[in-house]
This record gives structure tokens, sequence and C-alpha cells, in this order.
């Protein structure tokens, strides 16, 4: 597969739904219909004009888009190299770039005349962006979320339930993400004659992974306007953006795949540093290609196939897959994949504090740690800009008791 110019890719997937030999739609035979007919009310939809009216209406007034693109003049001085700008996806209504997707799938379900939708959530940030956008549009939700980070984002966990969402915690397998994930599609499977789905990141069969691109696609073309307005062109750059699913970095590169005067980085879970074996970085450690949640991709897994056990201080990076098109675009070489570990996500985010006065959460933090990394090694008229995808509201305990700050 040779990527085009000027089409999107999450629309150069092949008619079975493959980037490449990433991809695809392994879903249980039942699920094949709902899946199909999910997708050809999204392909229709999304050319009808009163859909696009309420879309762009509820970006602007609900979400607050666009968002602000600008320069951190104090970090730069402080690292003494490249300048460093961010896109400030954080400033959304929410805290996160994740309404972003959850207004697709509800805005599709709403159009459809469901009344009922389902989701997963990790850190909690996917959970609490459809939570707002069902109540928005008069929707009942319902989220899965693992027991381990329904215990380490209590705060996001109250967001959900005050917004009206049943929040239900998994208690199977590694109780995180990955399991999220396989619950909310066994919900689906015996639920999908009356209720809508709303996966929370670029992964799983190809009919999500397209929803949540359309939706998270808007990073970067808005920032590619904005970057034309403040330089009068699209500028040599470096872009970094943290990687888990995969859902906030596809939406950043998005628009920039095709122009080759940039550069794209994806900074993925290290874990701890004094783990090597733990993390959740399977484009970094060159993990196989194994079958999760729908789709071929980059698993970490046993030589026998099975799922390995992650680990990140994130819980929106920690997940054993990745999306299909972010393998693609590592075996085509368009993004650069590396990881920051547990420790300089924490540095990342101390740093970027106290310069800015910007407290992000511990998932874009992982980007500024490989900002931190490169920006002293280049030249003062080069440029790093980094996606800042959320903020600390749903990290303040994990951080404080990482700087040893009394709550």
């Amino acid at each position: 597969m040779t990527i085009k110019t000027g089409i999107p890719l999450y629309d150069q997937a092949d008619e079975n739904g493959f980037w490449g030999q990433f991809g695809g739609n392994y879903l249980p035979e039942p699920l094949l219909k709902p899946a199909d007919d999910l997708h050809k009310a999204f392909q229709e939809l999304r050319h009808d004009a009163e859909f696009l009216k309420d879309l762009e209406k509820l970006r602007a007034e609900y979400i607050g888009r666009p968002t602000p693109f600008f320069k951190l003049e104090n970090l730069t001085k402080e690292l003494g190299g490249a300048e460093i700008w961010i896109k400030h996806e954080a400033q959304c209504h929410g805290d996160s770039h994740k309404l972003n997707g959850a207004l697709i799938s509800c805005l599709i379900a709403k159009y459809r005349g469901q009344t009922e939708i389902i989701g997963d959530t990790g850190a909690g940030m996917a959970g609490t962006g459809l939570a707002m956008m069902s109540a928005r549009l008069g929707l009942k939700s319902k989220v899965f979320m693992g027991k381990v980070d329904y215990e380490r984002q209590k705060l996001n966990v109250m967001r959900m339930k005050t917004l009206g969402c049943e929040v239900v915690p998994v208690t199977a397998g590694s109780q995180t993400l990955v399991e999220a994930v396989s619950e909310t599609l066994r919900y689906w499977l015996s639920n999908c004659d009356t209720t809508a789905i709303c996966v929370g990141s670029v992964v799983g069969a190809s009919v999500f992974v397209k929803l949540c691109a359309f939706g998270q696609q808007i990073i970067s073309k808005e920032m590619k306007l904005q970057m034309i307005e403040e330089f009068g062109e699209v500028p040599d750059a470096t872009l970094l953006a943290a990687v888990g699913g995969g859902s906030s970095s596809f939406g950043f590169f998005c628009d920039l795949i095709d122009h080759n005067n940039i550069k794209r980085i994806g900074v993925e879970a290290g874990g701890p540093e004094n783990d090597p074996k733990l993390h959740a970085a399977p484009l970094t450690n060159n993990s196989k290609i194994g079958i999760l949640h729908g789709a071929k991709q980059y698993v970490i897994q046993s030589k026998d196939g099975q799922i390995l056990e992650t680990s990140s201080i994130a819980a929106g990076l920690d997940y054993p897959g990745v999306s299909p098109m972010h393998c693609f675009l590592k075996d085509e070489g368009r993004v650069t994949y590396t990881s920051a570990s547990d420790e300089e996500a924490v540095k990342g985010f101390e740093m970027l504090a106290k310069t800015e006065g910007i407290q992000c959460s511990i998932e874009p933090a992982h980007a500024i740690a490989e900002v931190i990394k490169l920006a002293p090694k280049m030249k003062k008229d080069e440029k790093l800009i980094c996606l800042i995808c959320g903020t600390l509201s749903k990290d303040a305990p994990l951080i404080a008791k990482r700087l040893n700050i009394d709550l």
C-alpha cells in the first residue's frame, strides 16, 4: 500500500479494512453486520449537510474549538536549543482531546435514533468525554473501566457518575484498559440491536478506527491553519506526541503525514526504569504482530501469543496494542517511535509546570520528556511542536505522591 497525498490515512484502508498488513475486522460473527451498518451510517452522515452543521456547532460551542497553538518561551529559554511550541488540546471542554472522538459516535447514534451508548476508558478521559457528550445529546451512557484504573482515577469516576453515566468496574485479567475494551465488545455483542458503541481510541475493527480518527483529525487540520497564520507556511518542524492506543497522536499527525519537511515522533510508555520488561511500548520494543480487539497490530505478547502484563504510570497509555494506522506508519517510516520511562514523564511534568505554569496530565508528559532530550541538541531556529492532550486534574494524587507532596 502506498500512502496517497491529500487523502486522510483513515480513508486509505482497503475493502477489508487493512492498512498494509494491519487492521481488519476480526470480530465475532454476530458483530460483523452491526459493525458494517455502523460503517455505512458513518459514510453517509459524514457527507450530510445537517450532520456537518451540527458537528461544527458542537465543536465550536461545546468543545471550545479552536484550541490554542503557541510558543513556550520559558521552556525554550530553559533548554537552550530549538523553539518549543504546543498545540494545547487540554483546553478542550472536559480537559482533554477525548471529546473529539466521543462527539462523532454520539452524534451518529443520535441521528440513527439510538438512545443508549457504551464505551471503554483507561484513564477515564474517554469515558468522561463519552458521558459529557451523551448528556449533551440526551443519550444514556455506560462505560467499562478496569478495576485498577477505577481505583487510580477516582476523580474521573466521580465525573462520569455525576454526568449520569453508569461506570462498570472490570475485574477480569489485568483489570486495566485492555480488559475494559474486551468487556465493552462483549456487552455490545449481546446488545448491539439497541445500543451504540464508542471505542475510545483509534483501535479495534476498522470502523472504530475510522470513526475515532475522523473526530481527532480536527487537531492537525486546525493546527495546519494556525501554522500558516503564524509562519506564513507549514514550516520545517518536528512533531512530538504521546502514543497509547494512538488517538490524540494520530489526530495530531493526520493532516501533516504527507509533508516531507515535517518529522513526526511518537512517544510510548516505557514503564518503570528499574524493570525494562514492564512497559506499554509495543512499537518501540519490536513486539510481534498479533490480533487484539478485532485488529491485526503489534502486540505485547509471549512466544505463545498470550497478552503480557503492561505497566505505565499513565493509565491512558497502559495498553498492550496500538492503532493499526500507527503500526503501518512505523513500517512505512513516516513516524519514528521511542519511549519515555515513568520517571522521565514525571520530570517532564515538573519542568513544564515550573517553567510555563502548564500542568499537563501524565500522558503528554511523556512527550515533554522527549522534548527535554531533543531540544538542547537542536539549533535555535529549529522547531519542536508538542501535543498537550490532557490536564493534571485526574493525576493530582499520583503526581503528589511522586513529588512527595502531602495532600
